[in-house]
């Protein structure tokens, strides 16, 4: 039972994007852009949002040169060339528009490690940096290759020189703080006139002939729950991992991603963001107040079915593959303790490829960053709001 004024005001918009994730937030900046006038809601399920944004590791990346020669194979040269500028391009768009101070961005570069089984993958150097060249050059940049091999920092780094056997640097990517990009986002979709409601849970999605309507679970001042309807004109499901629930026909999956964090190392050896194994690992220096620390993430390759899952919950068995990567391979040299450990859950697609598609006369999808939400989320947003009539 709603009021007048909640039915008047309250519960309608001209467009509900459902997720104030990464990819909802920044639609929704978009769609303002394009639709000063226009009343946008972001409904969000969770206090925090409940996917990857705030649980990633906070990599400003656009791929390493396995994972890029992995969606070669699968995809061929041009769509993963598309892939990279797509990544490229939403990176740039997240910097210019919230600004590099508000998200903590850092540019120390960004290295892939290659053990024995990995080498194989130099010999296509040459062919990959000159695929991705025009994506980088610039009056600055149009000297530097994309990936070049740098492996007199392997002992520098402090790495197991027996198990790493050449490292590749690029000058491109960088590290964001993850919490302080959906913060300074939030805010500003904000002062553009978004209004953003936490703890709207969307059962259902409902088109009807002139109208949009959301089904939300609502507890209000009673004991059991009743459900509340959000009305518009238009809407954009953004809620990338758990679009199934919504939307069953979608192809995408959830990925839950491991990720720990040290205690603060003295005289910590590196910076910048690393990738191992085409992505599945990845580890990087993170700054604070307290001193540098190591985060490390990935693994979900020893456990596919099982990290197949929405459930924010520890998976033992890759955690402590972590931890051993770290003691015997990472910082074999150096005294730590591990003081956090967390899940994020991300959206993956079989071929790896977003998808924003109109799917209805008034609804839409934006799905599909398949671990690289930071990167893709604002140019996937941009392209959501052009679908809206």
């Amino acid at each position: 039972m709603r009021s007048f004024w909640e039915y008047d005001a309250l519960t309608r918009a001209d467009v509900i994007i459902i997720g104030a994730g990464i990819m909802g937030v920044s639609t929704a900046i978009s769609v303002k852009e394009r639709l000063p006038k226009a009343r946008v809601l972001v409904l969000e399920r969770g206090i925090l949002p409940s996917g990857a944004s705030t649980r990633n590791a906070g990599f400003a990346c656009f791929g390493s040169l396995t994972e890029i020669l992995s969606d070669i194979q699968k995809n061929g040269e041009a769509a993963t060339v598309r892939l990279v500028e797509q990544r490229w391009r939403g990176l740039q768009m997240l910097r210019q528009r919230v600004g590099d101070t508000a998200i903590g961005f850092e540019q120390h570069g960004g290295y892939e490690t290659l053990f024995a089984e990995q080498l194989p993958a130099i010999d296509s150097l040459e062919r990959v940096n000159t695929a991705l060249r025009d994506i980088f050059a610039s009056e600055n940049t149009a000297a530097q290759n994309v990936f070049s091999v740098q492996n007199g920092r392997i002992a520098e780094f402090g790495f197991n020189q027996n198990r790493v056997k050449a490292l590749l640097y690029s000058p491109f990517e960088g590290q964001i703080h993850s919490g302080r990009m959906m913060q300074a986002l939030t805010e500003l979709a904000v002062q553009r006139g978004v209004r953003i409601l936490t703890g709207a849970d969307v059962l259902a999605v409902y088109e009807e002939p002139t109208q949009i309507r959301c089904v939300v679970r609502h507890l209000g001042n009673t004991t059991s729950s009743s459900t509340v309807d959000f009305v518009s004109d238009q809407c954009v499901v953004a809620t990338n991992a758990f679009t199934q629930e919504l939307l069953p026909e979608s192809r995408i999956k959830p990925a839950r991603g491991q990720i720990l964090v040290t205690t603060p190392i003295h005289n910590l050896p590196f910076r910048g963001v690393f990738h191992y194994d085409e992505g599945f690992y990845y580890f990087r220096n993170l700054a604070t107040p307290e001193g540098q620390r190591i985060l490390l993430g990935g693994g979900r390759n020893l456990a596919f079915e099982e990290e197949t899952s929405s459930e924010l919950s520890l998976n033992p068995r890759i955690q402590a593959a972590l931890e051993e990567l770290l003691r015997t391979t990472i910082a074999p040299n150096l005294q730590y303790d591990i003081e956090h450990q967390w899940s994020g859950i991300m959206g993956f697609r079989e071929d790896k490829l977003p998808e924003v598609r109109r799917i209805s006369a008034r609804s839409s999808i934006a799905f599909g960053c398949n671990g690289m939400g930071v990167a893709l989320a604002s140019v996937l947003g941009e392209e959501a709001a052009s679908l809206l009539v």
